[in-house]
């Protein structure tokens, strides 16, 4: 079983660390290998995500990480995890 990210999540994840990397490198580090240690652990909690916000299909799923959004599904025939993006959590609007 492998995990591969889309070049879509590739360059999300560059568009999010590099100014962070600019300001406080040490803290884009620590964020880069907390995410992995989140990614490297989809497989053996994949049952426990929600179905995506962004995708009409119930295979997708979200794993929520530090007000991130990252969609990924399991390829069955692959038998590869693939991590579709990394996105900003929508805002809900609160009811008064």
């Amino acid at each position: 079983m492998t995990i591969v990210a889309t070049p879509l999540f590739e360059h999300q994840l560059e568009t999010l660390l590099t100014p962070a990397a600019e300001t406080d490198p040490a803290a884009a580090k620590s964020f880069k290998l907390y995410l992995d240690t989140v990614l490297l652990n989809i497989p053996t909690k994949a049952k426990k995500y929600k179905p995506s916000l962004f995708f009409d299909d119930a295979a997708v799923k979200d794993v929520e990480h530090r007000g991130l959004i990252i969609p990924f599904y399991y390829d069955e025939a692959a038998d590869t995890y693939v991590v579709l993006g990394i996105v900003p959590k929508p805002q809900t609007e609160a009811v008064v």
